[in-house]
């Protein structure tokens, strides 16, 4: 047996234990390495994916700004469509549809895009469909003509919550519907709601990822981050298409506004003895309220006034058709009341049941001075005789034009004459003058106005005119015109 020296002894020992120290090292660094680059390969793969998504939603952002850029006419839908687009991509999913709420809380689809299966009342209606030769387009169409109440199927749910609804195994799900068709089979679907100041707008809905995978609580975060601004995006340009409706009605009101000014008289003609003025100011752009001057004949000239049931665009069509058929009758008529009568005959049959015209018209012999008056329904005229110190307005009656049938109207309807002194005032209003109100709900009256005429017998018809116009305008101050006023008034030269 040899001798071994101690210190030789302990540093081979040393030197073994150094070996398995990096052996072991060897291993765990190995292993370390191993794991770090599954690590480092599972980052790089969620930063592509990142980056990826993060492309799609500046392209998202970016396309749907480009909608409200590209022309001046915005499409919903065509913004809808492109949000839908955007979804799929992000989603990877096959088909998907986005619902809108409308004012009767129905929910209908405006956007639909791949192979999306119709989720209500889906039975009954695919059932009608040759599933053999089935297209997309059969499927939108069913979709799109489906209306969803709120708070019916997944859709109506989604929407009355405001929540949103992932379903991972669809068909485990009884809510979901199935079909025999394998093309319709819904495997994963996932719903969110669209929202604005609080309220629910509409619904997103996706359905079967592309490459077999369920959708997931990322998939859910994303397609709400896109349908939160999409809310806002449709608000907008649902709110920009009502603005560019708004604009083409006050650009057809501003036209009709300019042809209803162009039915009555641009000026008031010449009439041998009379001085005449009149206004007319609409309660709206347009007005049912109308004047005229009509030649009868060499020596008669008809003077006509109405006032239209209803204000706005329908009175105003309503008034230009009295105009035409008055203007058609009065030709060579000397009785008034005659011309009313086959207005009225006219009328009546094609008026609508709650409209009427109220209408004085009357006929004026230049040389012998005498004026016929025959009112149908219509406020009387004032008449204030020279030297007289009040007003007569007992001038006959009768019934409104297009109120009655013609045989009840012909019956009630007459004429009265009277024969103008030099200087007489005639004045013919509508009651937009008389019950024109102030902010305390007072009308101004027939008292008033027959002040302001007796008050200013010396003036010409314009500066009368005027003066009434100045006064009723001063009682009514800031409140709202309520009904259209028109007044004529003549004076016999002295």
């Amino acid at each position: 047996m040899s001798f071994v020296p101690p210190l030789f002894y302990q540093a081979q020992i040393l030197t073994s234990v150094l070996s398995a120290l990096l052996v072991v090292g060897g291993a765990i660094s190995f292993v370390g390495c191993y794991f770090s680059i599954r690590v480092l390969r599972r980052i790089r793969i969620e930063r592509d994916n990142l980056l990826k998504e993060k492309e799609l939603i500046f392209n998202y952002v970016q396309a749907t700004g480009d909608i409200f850029t590209e022309s001046e006419a915005l499409s919903t839908e065509r913004l809808l469509q492109r949000v839908l687009y955007f979804c799929l991509q992000t989603t990877h999913t096959a088909g998907g549809a986005i619902y809108l709420l409308g004012e009767d809380r129905q929910l209908r689809a405006h956007a639909i895009s791949g192979v999306y299966p119709p989720l209500s009342g889906a039975k009954s209606k695919v059932g009608g469909l040759d599933l053999g030769m089935l297209k997309i387009e059969q499927l939108e169409e069913l979709t799109l003509s489906t209306p969803v109440a709120l708070g019916e199927g997944l859709v109506g749910q989604t929407a009355d919550f405001g929540t949103p609804l992932l379903i991972e195994r669809a068909e485990r799900d009884p809510r979901v519907p199935h079909f025999d068709n394998s093309i319709l089979n819904i495997r994963s679907l996932l719903m969110v709601p669209m929202r604005f100041r609080h309220e629910t707008m509409g619904v997103i809905c996706v359905v079967n990822r592309v490459d077999g995978v369920p959708l997931s609580e990322r998939d859910q975060s994303l397609l709400q981050a896109i349908a939160d601004q999409a809310s806002v995006s449709t608000y907008y340009a649902k709110f920009r298409a009502a603005l560019d409706e708004k604009r083409r009605m006050d650009q057809d009101l501003h036209m009709a506004m300019r042809i209803q000014k162009g039915l009555l008289p641009r000026e008031l003609p010449d009439i041998p003895g009379i001085d005449i003025h009149a206004f007319n100011l609409a309660a709206q752009e347009v007005g049912g309220d109308y004047y005229d001057v009509i030649p009868v004949d060499d020596d008669h000239v008809g003077l006509a006034i109405a006032d239209v049931s209803g204000k706005g665009i329908g009175g105003a069509l309503m008034m230009s058709i009295c105009r035409s058929v008055l203007r058609a009758h009065a030709a060579r008529v000397l009785c008034p009341a005659q011309v009313l009568r086959e207005v009225n005959r006219t009328m009546v049959a094609d008026i609508y049941e709650d409209m009427f015209v109220t209408m004085i018209y009357m006929v004026y012999n230049i040389h012998s001075r005498e004026l016929a008056i025959a009112r149908a329904g219509h406020d009387p005229p004032i008449l204030l005789q020279p030297g007289d110190k009040t007003v007569i307005r007992e001038f006959g009656g009768g019934m409104a034009v297009g109120l009655v049938d013609a045989d009840t109207f012909d019956v009630t309807i007459e004429t009265t004459h009277v024969t103008l002194e030099p200087g007489a005032w005639v004045v013919a209003y509508t009651d937009g003058i008389t019950e024109a109100m102030n902010t305390d709900g007072d009308e101004w009256g027939i008292v008033p106005l027959t002040r302001v005429i007796i008050s200013n017998r010396t003036l010409n018809a314009h500066q009368m005119c005027n003066n009434i116009k100045e006064r009723v305008l001063r009682f009514t101050g800031d409140a709202p015109q309520y009904d259209d006023m028109t007044l004529m008034a003549f004076r016999l030269r002295t």
